[in-house]
């Protein structure tokens, strides 16, 4: 199956061709950088990571660029307040952003540019723009004439006299129609001199548009293959990109949109700029989530529904998806108790075991074959990560049965023990391409768990013991008291183990 990626341009399923053979360029709009960036500023970054990865996977040769918006309206008014420069406080919130998206394991960024070091590309865009009478100048602003652009409203789908709806710029005194938009705004006397560029016009700095339409050219060319972001960019921010873009360059500007579904908590959609969103953002803010959570559980949990959908951010969620990567890091642990070999460390997977190691064992390794199979049924389906991720599970469950009727802990029989390895590394290798399970997990640490290592094991001693002399009702209390605290014991052939639950 050939990969088909839904474009939200012609609102369909197509074939992905690359416009240059081998290559792929990819823009995708990052975050506005004037508070801490949160949950919903990660969603993007993770699901352009796997489709990159993806990407390179069938061996195509990405370039990924995603910008920095640190020259905007928000960033003014948040530096005011805090009593700061405003590149100061873009810096600062930069730097959070980039350590937590290392967290997240997001990788393939290979350009991240920031609107305040692209002042000349503006400029010359905005210039050509006004060459072709597409934009105008009033009174030291730079305008984009909508009417100039026929097909304008084909991303949105929305009429041109609808324009004026949602509009992020204020709508200026001198606009020759409601939906023209800024490419350029005259400085403002109580403006911080840091954003006031010299431009022909006079003093000012870009606006938010013409910002994504040079930092995209410059890294990817006049036209590149995908361009990304959340949904609630299509319109105006997306739709006016296309405009000025195609307007100045004369060819078409992206060939597939992509966008993302909105991450909604308690079903409202999470936003920096939301009042009634306030008092929840401290808890959602990056930085906090990944001092509760690991970098691995928020990246599964966003993988974990396919990216065009919602995505409903509450602590049931989170503990529903904890559970369900444990059940991978308990069959890793076990792996490594059969082959005594850490799975993180690496080895062959079927594939590269060869049918002689399958011998007398065809059916689970032809079992195992079919779940990679779908899996990338999946991913060629629109990267339907939710749904390899549940093939992955399949997976899981069939290497964990095969395991239970080799007695694959107790067997002598290293044929048993030699596929069960590399069936393990069959299922590292696929979901690595979604980033996942490349490291073993860091298990949070904090004073006592030294005390409380020892105690478990004397609680696990007593516990055999009883079972040993058939005090049963003993044994049962204690599995009972520890669960009810959040800890779980696991009988095994060679033993007992506990867990934390979630």
């Amino acid at each position: 199956m050939a990969l088909r990626v839904y474009n939200s341009l012609t609102q369909r399923k197509e074939p992905f061709e690359p416009l240059v053979p081998g290559r792929v360029g990819m823009y995708v709009c990052g975050p506005t950088v004037y508070k801490p960036s949160h949950i919903g500023h990660a969603v993007g970054p993770i699901i352009f990571d796997a489709v990159k990865r993806y990407l390179r996977h069938k061996g195509l040769a990405v370039t990924w660029v995603l910008n920095i918006t640190d020259v905007d309206d928000k960033l003014i008014v948040e530096a005011a307040a805090r009593g700061c420069r405003v590149d100061e406080l873009a810096q600062r919130m930069t730097d959070g952003y980039l350590e937590a998206l290392k967290a997240l394991n997001v990788t393939g960024i290979d350009h991240m540019p920031r609107a305040s070091e692209h002042i000349p590309e503006i400029i010359d865009i905005c210039r050509r723009l006004i060459d072709r009478k597409a934009a105008y100048v009033s009174g030291g602003d730079v305008y984009f004439d909508i009417s100039a652009d026929p097909d304008y409203g084909k991303l949105s789908h929305r009429r041109a006299e609808d324009q004026q709806a949602g509009l992020r710029e204020l709508a200026g005194q001198e606009k020759r129609r409601a939906g023209d938009f800024a490419l350029w705004k005259a400085a403002k006397p109580d403006e911080p001199p840091e954003v006031q560029f010299d431009s022909p016009w006079g003093k000012g700095r870009p606006g938010w548009h013409i910002e994504c339409t040079a930092m995209s050219v410059k890294y990817l060319g006049e036209s590149f293959d995908i361009h990304g972001g959340g949904m609630d960019l299509i319109f105006p921010h997306h739709e006016n990109e296309i405009a000025q873009s195609e307007t100045c360059f004369g060819r078409p500007f992206a060939r597939y949109w992509m966008h993302n579904g909105l991450t909604r908590f308690n079903t409202k959609k999470i936003s920096k700029s939301d009042p009634e969103m306030a008092r929840l953002m401290e808890q959602l803010v990056l930085a906090r989530l990944l001092e509760k959570h690991s970098g691995e559980l928020l990246r599964f949990f966003v993988l974990a529904t396919h990216y065009r959908r919602p995505i409903d951010f509450s602590d049931e969620e989170m503990a529903a998806k904890q559970k369900g990567l444990e059940s991978f890091y308990r069959l890793f642990e076990r792996a490594a108790r059969i082959g005594g070999r850490d799975p993180y460390a690496g080895g062959e997977t079927l594939e590269q075991a060869g049918p002689a190691a399958a011998a007398g064992f065809e059916s689970f390794a032809g079992a195992c074959a079919d779940h990679g199979r779908r899996f990338f049924e999946q991913m060629d389906d629109d990267f339907n990560t939710g749904g390899a991720i549940g093939v992955l599970f399949e997976l899981a469950t069939t290497i964990n049965r095969f395991m239970d009727e080799q007695r694959a802990e107790t067997t002598s029989d290293q044929a048993v023990r030699r596929l069960a390895a590399a069936a393990v590394q069959t299922l590292r290798a696929l979901a690595g391409i979604l980033g996942l399970f490349e490291r073993p997990p860091a298990r949070p640490t904090a004073p006592g768990d030294a005390l409380v290592g020892d105690l478990m094991e004397l609680l696990i001693a007593v516990r055999a013991e009883a079972r040993k002399t058939r005090q049963f009702a003993l044994s049962d209390m204690i599995r009972d008291r520890l669960a009810g605290h959040g800890i779980r014991l696991e009988d095994r052939p060679d033993g007992t183990v506990w867990r934390r639950e979630g």
